[in-house]
């Protein structure tokens, strides 16, 4: 599914990532923990298409067998808004739209029609129990509504994988439970590959499996 090889990212002079080496199975739920500063974030970014790595002969990111190092730009956008979906710490919604539309921009942006989006985005907030919600802006919901919105925005174009940057961090300890569970589910029914960052033991503790980062590299 993921497979990243020799992985090194430089901001000035600064080594964030020294030659990191991931391999993720389609399905599989992943959780990289570490300290801050550790390269969590920065990983996580470049593995979702959203920062490139330094240029070396021997490094590649493979998605599902696409080297999307070697993808021009306009071919990464359209590949990125296809394959991978994104979810943050902060929900990122448009306050002007209501969480139907916010759950629809990036089908339009997929070509997608506005009844056919519409259809699978009222889906998806059904699945995530926010179907009476769906005509209200961001700031009539609440933070975990919030974030389940930015969730179903995620899926809207059935992406392959999904990364996630500390989705729970701004939760409170009961809607973050929620969300954790929330990812399993959506991976037993739709199938999605998760790859997390988390500074919360007990998402990371769910996950099939537990990276961690620390100085640049994977230890575990």
């Amino acid at each position: 599914m993921i497979k990243a090889k020799n992985i090194y990212k430089t901001f000035d002079k600064l080594e964030v990532l020294k030659g990191v080496d991931i391999h993720i199975e389609k399905s599989e739920i992943v959780a990289i923990v570490g300290s801050s500063g550790a390269g969590k974030t920065t990983l996580l970014q470049i593995l979702g298409t959203l920062d490139n790595p330094d240029k070396r002969k021997e490094s590649e990111i493979l998605i599902n067998d696409t080297s999307v190092v070697d993808l021009k730009n306009n071919q990464l956008s359209k590949f990125r808004n296809k394959n991978i979906g994104f979810i943050f710490q902060f929900h990122q919604l448009l306050p002007e739209f209501t969480a139907l539309e916010n759950v629809c921009i990036p089908a339009f942006i997929n070509g997608t029609s506005k009844s056919d989006a519409n259809k699978k985005a009222m889906e998806l907030l059904t699945f995530l129990g926010l179907e009476e919600r769906a005509h209200h802006k961001p700031g009539e919901l609440s933070g975990g509504e919030q974030q389940r919105v930015a969730v179903a925005r995620a899926l809207i174009n059935n992406p392959d994988v999904v990364f996630a940057d500390e989705p729970s961090g701004n939760l409170d300890s009961e809607s973050a439970d929620k969300l954790h569970n929330l990812f399993f589910e959506l991976r037993d029914k739709f199938g999605q590959t998760f790859v997390i960052v988390t500074h919360n033991k007990e998402l990371a503790d769910m996950a099939d499996r537990k990276l961690t980062m620390k100085d640049g590299t994977i230890s575990s």
